[in-house]
């Protein structure tokens, strides 16, 4: 019977030492993929916060455009009263503090989860003409320059759009 155990004896015991590394490679690894998911779950946060800062500069532009197709216009000033700024006016552009500008603030009910109302404002444009050399075909058109800003789920994401619209 004393033979039988005598082989335990002459084991090393590495087994430890192995299990251990082995124990610690695996640690390694699910850290690193939760540093990775956090990583990968704030940048789809902010891809979504970008996206509602377009839809709502993009639903306050509309606005402006809407404004515009109403039969008679208001008087745009250089101050931009009302958010109307003549030709000579400087209305605020993207990297401006918006708050210090004359604005409409555009209002509807699907952006209550912005994190503050988008605004706009009109810039009137000089007046071109179009149309062809044929006295009787010639039509002047008035353009305007439509600015919005819109904010994201949180203030840092935002988005500034223009169009230019003929009336």
């Amino acid at each position: 019977m004393i033979n039988q155990y005598s082989s335990f004896k002459h084991q090393s015991g590495v087994v430890l030492p192995v299990s251990m590394i082995m124990l610690l490679l695996l640690t390694l690894i699910s850290i690193t993929a939760s540093q990775v998911t956090g990583i990968e779950e704030k940048m789809a946060g902010n891809t979504r916060d970008t996206n509602i800062a377009f839809q709502a500069a993009e639903a306050a532009l509309r606005g402006g455009e809407t404004f515009l197709k109403q039969a008679n216009l208001p008087a745009f000033t250089a101050t931009g009263t009302n958010g109307l700024y003549s030709d000579a006016g400087t209305p605020p552009q993207q990297n401006d503090d918006w708050s210090s500008f004359n604005t409409v603030t555009y209002s509807a009910p699907s952006l209550s989860y912005t994190a503050s109302a988008p605004l706009y404002v009109i810039q009137q444009l000089s007046t071109i003409g179009s149309g062809s050399l044929d006295a009787g075909n010639y039509n002047e058109n008035e353009l305007y320059r439509v600015t919005a800003r819109g904010v994201g789920g949180t203030s840092t994401a935002v988005v500034v759009l223009q169009s230019v619209y003929k009336r």
